[in-house]
């Protein structure tokens, strides 16, 4: 894998994930140049006993405290000098003092990324690093010694304090590393990779576990796999839309430059062209039959009988069309499977808007974010080159440790992931339910033996995984508890809404499979009840096909003739269709999907086959199969 460059000033989010997933970084020589110049002011400043907080004072609540010449023991008679630089052990002690993290370690994609980003804003210039302390630092990303760092312990204020000193505190020959897939002590992972640990100088320690670092780290990988999921989300909203026969109108490109929203605007692109070619949509009424069970006698030929439903119309009589006569003569006078109504519920006609507006949210949080990956984010900022009379306006304490920016971002998108996963459950829940699924089976599955559950079930995980994501969505960032004897008197926990975030779009992940699964069954059902009809359409006469439609009139009835004329033209128009299929894009995902996991015809073990479908959607092969039909009907246009 190529290696990365960093200047302190171009890193992407692109760049970071392929960091995190085992790139190597290069350091830009012009940036090394403002490195040195930095330490070297401040080695100049040391030398003048000028205080500076964190260099020559304690840090937080004992910035108040200058360091002396050494350690107040050695004036005690008798004793010998230690000959220890208080400047040296003031780094040293507040990396060892800080990595006091807790839980399960990160993952090392988490952790090279963290080491990347502070690789990245240390090499701005203005934290006063040395250039050797870097290249050390960089040496052990690109040896992939990746320090253990428990997860749990950043408030995001001081920035992300104890896990950046659990980063840090192996550089010095301490900690936990993993390396070559073993966990083992610090100093032996340095030594197994050719590397020496390193003595801290003047504000290094500072330099190195002051800032943003886990919560950006989280946060862009996090986005990055949102990014995918929002894609697969839309797939997803298609992939049912044409399971329900549903309509293209809300989706119109009119329509939606009327309310210009970026997100809801690309949403209801991206539907147009993944449901192009359907047959299914826009569909007629009259033309989509409703499931019925299966019956021994329901086919009329050998093949037919293989079919796991049967089909039907209810057809309206003439005297109960008084008022919809209009209708009546645009539509044929039968009740299928679609409702006659002119529109499609929320969970599908308002796809655009609801999964617009998570676009929306995850588009901002990019925003902040890449902001941030080329931002100095440790305190007190060095400024070598700025002429003042005091040393005060050359190293000044701010505030850009502060997660605020970021949490805030997060937060964002923390609310709106169970958005996302609840409308793809609603989505789900339609399909499974014969009350509102249109006319197919309940439980997608045949069960004219009365004994299948079908994927019953699987509403029940994507729901209770929808609970807990909502019930993890209330912001971390709302809730401030002061650190440091009230020095940190407000906090970001910003590292808690990325942690929560990079989990929760797992999570999500794992709904769009359990909608993607269901919605493939559901559209076997509606693609091969329809072109039943049609078969059967092809092969039989009116009264031949009359047999599938409950109410008509007995023979000898007065509406007897009206009745069979009415069939005649249903059957006429349903044998003259070609075969009725889902949009390009849709089928290309649906046909992947199939090569995995079967249709449902009987019950059987369903576990693995969950599995399967969360797989398909981590690796990304059921959008990659979409975009790629999409690109080719592209081209063929």
């Amino acid at each position: 894998m190529k290696r990365v460059l960093l200047d302190g000033r171009s890193l992407t989010r692109a760049q970071l994930v392929d960091v995190a997933n085992g790139a190597g970084v290069e350091l830009d020589l012009d940036a090394l140049r403002s490195v040195a110049r930095a330490a070297d002011f401040l080695a100049e400043q040391v030398r003048r006993e000028e205080p500076i907080y964190g260099v020559s004072t304690g840090f937080g609540s004992n910035a108040d405290k200058l360091l002396g010449a050494h350690p107040l023991r050695d004036e005690l008679p008798g004793t010998l000098p230690s000959g220890r630089s208080l400047h040296a052990e003031l780094q040293q002690n507040l990396i060892v003092s800080h990595a006091v993290c807790v839980g399960g370690p990160m993952a090392a994609d988490v952790v090279r990324a963290m080491l990347c980003i502070r690789i990245n804003t240390l090499l701005k210039g203005h934290s006063g690093i040395r250039v050797g302390t870097l290249q050390a630092l960089t040496a052990m990303l690109n040896a992939d010694v990746v320090p253990v760092v428990p997860s749990l312990g950043s408030v995001g204020a001081s920035g992300d304090l104890a896990p950046l000193s659990h980063l840090a505190i192996v550089l010095l020959g301490g900690g936990e590393a993993f390396y070559e897939g073993e966990r083992m002590p610090g100093a032996e992972a340095l030594r197994r990779a050719g590397l020496a640990p390193v003595t801290l100088s003047y504000k290094e320690g500072l330099a190195l576990n002051n800032g943003t670092a886990q919560m950006l780290a989280m946060g862009v990988l996090a986005l990055a796999r949102l990014e995918d999921l929002l894609g697969t989300a839309d797939l997803a909203a298609a992939m049912t839309v044409d399971a329900f026969a549903g309509r293209l109108g809300a989706f119109a490109e009119e329509v939606h430059a009327l309310r210009p929203h970026p997100g809801q605007v690309e949403v209801a692109a991206r539907l147009r062209a993944l449901l192009a070619g359907s047959t299914l949509t826009d569909i007629a009424y009259h033309l989509v039959p409703k499931f019925r069970f299966w019956l021994p006698g329901s086919w009329d030929t050998p093949e037919a009988q293989q079919l796991r439903f049967d089909i039907g119309w209810d057809w309206v009589p003439a005297d109960q069309r008084h008022g919809r006569e209009k209708f009546y003569q645009r539509f044929k006078p039968f009740r299928g499977g679609k409702k006659h109504q002119p529109q499609d519920s929320y969970s599908l006609r308002c796809v655009p808007q609801v999964h617009g507006a998570v676009r929306d949210a995850a588009a901002q949080a990019a925003r902040v974010l890449d902001i941030e990956l080329n931002a100095v984010t440790d305190n007190p900022l060095v400024f070598p080159d700025r002429e003042a009379e005091h040393v005060e306006r050359q190293v000044i304490s701010a505030g850009h440790f502060h997660g605020m920016p970021l949490a805030l971002a997060l937060a964002y998108v923390k609310a709106a992931i169970p958005v996302l996963a609840s409308i793809s459950e609603r989505r789900l829940n339609k399909l499974v339910d014969p009350a509102t699924s249109d006319g197919l089976p309940a439980f997608l599955i045949g069960n004219e033996d009365g004994t299948e559950s079908g994927l019953m079930i699987v509403q029940y995980t994507a729901a209770a995984i929808v609970n807990d994501l909502a019930t993890r969505a209330h912001p971390a960032s709302v809730y401030s508890v002061p650190t440091s004897a009230n020095a940190e008197d407000h906090v970001s926990m910003g590292a808690n809404e990325a942690r929560h975030v990079l989990a929760m779009v797992d999570d999500l992940g794992k709904v769009l499979a359990l909608e993607l699964q269901t919605a493939a069954q559901a559209l076997d059902f509606r693609s091969d009840m329809i072109n039943a009809a049609r078969d059967l359409a092809r092969r039989s006469d009116a009264a031949a096909f009359a047999a599938k439609v409950q109410g008509g009139p007995p023979e000898g009835h007065r509406h007897r003739a009206q009745f069979l004329a009415e069939v005649e033209a249903l059957r006429a128009e349903l044998a003259a269709a070609d075969t009725f299929h889902p949009g390009a894009a849709v089928a290309a995902a649906h046909a992947v999907l199939r090569t995995r996991i079967p249709f449902l015809d009987r019950d059987r073990a369903l576990d693995g086959e969950v599995a399967e479908a969360v797989r398909l959607v981590e690796g990304g092969s059921l959008l990659a199969a979409a975009r790629h039909a999409e690109a080719g009907a592209g081209r063929d246009g």
